[in-house]
């Protein structure tokens, strides 16, 4: 692996402590649009998202032993099953799947360690990691338009609505092609705040919770199984959400391949994909714990570390710090809760396109040949029955999601189809990783 040689500070290096708060603020607003509206789109506390960010990630770094600077938010592919569970199971019930699913990490995680990468890699190949980043993305594309348009509540389509949200979405693309510099990795961010002006001056805000709003409070935490359904299967919630740890480990590979390029070395291989996922899983099911929605590595983070040359383990536990120190903040709690959902519409068709494209991107560097009828066939079903909205029901309400059973056929498919082999490149990371 090519060692990254202008990097400003290496991965235990520690900042000056004139820089060091401001380099971890700008990772702590890399993530702080997307880690905030997860739980703004579940019905979860943005607040306690907030603090379980900062505490996944701090568990994070102790598991891989402050050699992976990784930071942890907010996981997007949850988005849809804890939604269902929540309304077979209530938010206990959206949680208890949650905290399962944190656990098939920790049971991935003992398998890598006992017979290697290598197996993983070949069932979940580019072919199949790709469709399902697809997935990911435009599985909620019905949502952020609803979101948009004033109907995701089951209200009435809004002209007004729509058009703040456009308005946000175009201020994002002027702050990404615009701005230079630190600025670069904050369009997400400033694209918020311009939307909110402008539905501010349309009468779409209402300041009322900040002005009633205390200075410090301790964040809704849910301990888990508080707020659950009387009645209903605990079963039935966990199948609904706990197979989506298939999809996440997908994106999680990716990511750990990503991160290994920008920094320059080999953490697939030191210290290992299997502590990794350990403090993966570990960070989801403590967020659950707490009512938290369950946590991922965040390609915005890399992407600052990729900028900025700044690699240092220091520097993403600073903004780990700062993310829990902000979820007691109680204004700031009110004032998330103020932004207009027309405003987080316009966000989220970005973000949500953003996934999407990283999933074709996947495709590509992957070198997935879709020329070959065995490799189309898989990334085909993988997208009809993901975006399509296909579920697998059975009986006393349990039922496999969408984005989670794609996963699962697109993964059962690439093992039986023949010519296994020709999903994409798993040798060219087999070799680059250890």
């Amino acid at each position: 692996m090519t060692a990254a040689r202008d990097r400003v500070l290496d991965v235990h290096e520690r900042p000056a402590p004139g820089t060091f708060l401001l380099l971890s603020v700008q990772h702590l607003f890399a993530m702080f649009g997307a880690t905030v509206l997860v739980p703004i789109l579940t019905g979860l506390s943005p607040a306690v998202a907030l603090v379980t960010s900062g505490a996944g990630t701090l568990l994070y770094l102790a598991c891989t032993g402050f050699r992976v600077p990784a930071y942890l938010g907010s996981s997007f592919a949850f988005i849809g099953p804890i939604v269902a569970a929540a309304a077979v199971g209530g938010p206990g019930g959206a949680m208890l799947g949650a905290f399962v699913a944190g656990l098939v990490y920790l049971v991935v995680a003992a398998l890598i360690r006992m017979f290697g990468v290598r197996w993983l890699l070949n069932l979940l190949p580019p072919v199949v990691v790709g469709p399902v980043i697809v997935v990911i993305g435009l599985g909620l594309a019905g949502i952020a338009v609803k979101m948009a348009s004033g109907t995701a509540a089951g209200g009435p389509y809004s002209l007004v609505q729509f058009l703040v949200a456009l308005f946000t979405l175009g201020a994002i693309f002027v702050y990404s092609l615009v701005l230079r510099g630190f600025f670069t990795v904050v369009p997400i961010l400033l694209g918020i705040l311009t939307g909110y002006i402008a539905a501010a001056l349309v009468g779409l805000v209402d300041f009322t919770p900040v002005l009633e709003a205390p200075l410090l409070r301790v964040p809704d935490f849910a301990p888990l199984f508080s707020g659950m359904t009387e009645g209903a299967s605990a079963l039935a919630v966990i199948l609904i959400v706990a197979p989506v740890a298939l999809v996440t480990m997908a994106e999680h590979i990716g990511d750990q391949i990503v991160l290994s390029r920008v920094v320059g070395r080999n953490f697939l291989a030191k210290p290992g994909l299997h502590r990794t996922l350990l403090g993966d899983g570990l960070a989801t099911s403590l967020a659950a714990l707490a009512g938290g929605p369950p946590n991922t590595t965040y390609g915005e983070n890399i992407g600052v570390m990729a900028i900025t040359r700044v690699f240092s383990v220091w520097v993403i536990a600073g903004a780990a710090l700062c993310a829990i120190v902000l979820g007691f903040v109680g204004v700031l709690s009110a004032f998330l809760q103020t932004i207009p959902t027309a405003v987080m519409g316009g966000v989220s068709i970005a973000l949500f396109g953003v996934i999407a494209s990283s999933g074709i991107r996947t495709l590509i560097e992957g070198k997935v040949d879709l020329g070959n009828k065995r490799n189309l066939l898989i990334a085909s079903t993988i997208l009809v029955i993901g975006i399509g909205g296909a579920e697998l029901r059975f009986a006393d309400g349990f039922a496999i999601s969408a984005m989670a059973l794609s996963a699962i056929i697109g993964v059962i498919l690439n093992a039986v189809l023949p010519g296994r082999g020709s999903g994409g490149d798993v040798e060219t990371v087999l070799a680059s990783h250890g």
